[in-house]
């Protein structure tokens, strides 16, 4: 199996896909198997170590990205991983996108509460990832998918 094979689209229209200014490059993964998730964290690795950031900081966004990248394949059926590396005009930057058509997150603020799971992840869950990170934007909507949007900057 390739792990860099096209990403099937996802449907879920979220603001958050937009790649915006200040986008160096960007690539996307497809997000079905734990083969995939490996290859982000690859990626997310790789990115974090060009644009320098420290040992800390890259262990904290890889360890977010495979969070994100295995509730994405668990809870929202798989979908797509985003990787895009950023500039603005003062420092550099990783952005990861997690896209998915799954049926949503019908409680978002319980799903954000520290020390909720419903297991079987790393047992982060969405408030662990989102400590890891500089930036923290989920978009979900019931019935139609979500996307979780998390920045990490070199300080």
């Amino acid at each position: 199996m390739n792990p860099f094979s096209a990403a099937p689209p996802v449907r879920f229209d979220s603001p958050l896909l937009e790649p915006g200014a200040g986008t160096l490059s960007h690539a996307v993964l497809p997000l079905t198997s734990d083969e995939h998730v490996v290859a982000l964290r690859r990626l997310v690795r790789d990115m974090a170590l060009a644009i320098k950031l420290s040992l800390v900081d890259q262990t904290k966004l890889v360890t977010a990205a495979s969070e994100l990248a295995r509730n994405t394949i668990k809870y929202g059926g798989g979908g797509q991983a985003h990787v895009l590396e950023l500039d603005d005009g003062m420092r550099r930057g990783v952005r990861l996108l997690f896209a998915d058509d799954g049926p949503g997150i019908a409680n978002l603020e319980l799903a954000l509460t520290d020390g909720y799971t419903t297991g079987g992840g790393l047992g982060l869950g969405l408030s662990g990832a989102r400590r890891l990170v500089d930036q923290f934007d989920i978009d979900t909507r019931p019935g139609e998918g979500t996307v979780v949007a998390v920045l990490k900057w070199k300080r």
